[in-house]
């Protein structure tokens, strides 16, 4: 069985060394990162299961790299202990929040319960006839596999895992913009025809609806 992999991104040496030491010894493959950017290039190259974040990083704060973050449960690692942080940053898109100074037992039980509740959330979005496999990363037809550049696929990703929402341009140029830089708000509307003649030509027929002046969504 493959190690779990766990992403530390803290620009602490020594709090980053004592936690790769400590999740190598529980049989975890450690990926680091010392700064926002590096953790968002990392990210273009590998998927990691979890990811250990802190706040106070250089360049790119935690809070600016948390929303560009997709599909993998983030536990925030800070010395912030105020209420009303803890609650942004949950409803940002953490999966848990733990004050610095922790203790190692209890970050290790967090992080066992994040991991089970990963494996145990379907990995497979789906609509009618289509399926987004997240682990493989591609998009299926009828169990027969579509050929998508990576922005048409962070695309059709959001608009699966928010079925019954309007996604805001804006909103879509902000979560695509740290997986694809090529996608800007002048060529999104060339992005969204390409992968909607792409999946009508594979059979799925028309997926994708526009509603005027905001966004797009998945058609009923």
């Amino acid at each position: 069985m493959t190690a779990p992999v766990i992403a530390v991104v803290d620009d602490d040496v020594y709090i980053g060394d004592m936690l790769q030491e400590l999740l190598t010894r529980e049989g975890y493959e450690v990926l680091r990162a010392y700064s926002g950017t590096e953790a968002l290039l990392l990210l273009e190259n590998r998927r990691p299961d979890l990811i250990l974040l802190d706040l106070m990083l250089p360049g790119l704060s935690g809070e600016a790299v948390l929303p560009h973050i997709g599909g993998v449960p983030v536990i925030v690692l800070s010395a912030k202990a105020g209420v009303e942080e803890k609650v942004s940053l949950l409803l940002g898109g953490a999966a848990d929040y733990l004050t610095k100074p922790f203790d190692t037992r209890e970050l290790l039980a967090r992080i066992s319960v994040q991991l089970r509740r990963g494996s145990q959330e379907r990995k497979v979005c789906q609509h009618k006839g289509l399926a987004l496999d997240l682990e493989a990363r591609e998009v299926r037809v009828d169990g027969r596999a579509v050929h998508l550049t990576r922005t048409e696929f962070g695309i059709i990703k959001l608009l699966m895992e928010n079925p019954r929402q309007v996604i805001p341009k804006s909103r879509l140029l902000d979560q695509l913009s740290g997986e694809t830089p090529d996608c800007v708000e002048s060529s999104l509307k060339v992005h969204v025809s390409n992968l909607r003649k792409k999946l009508r030509e594979a059979g799925a027929g028309e997926v994708i609806e526009s509603v005027w002046g905001i966004g797009f969504k998945l058609a009923d």
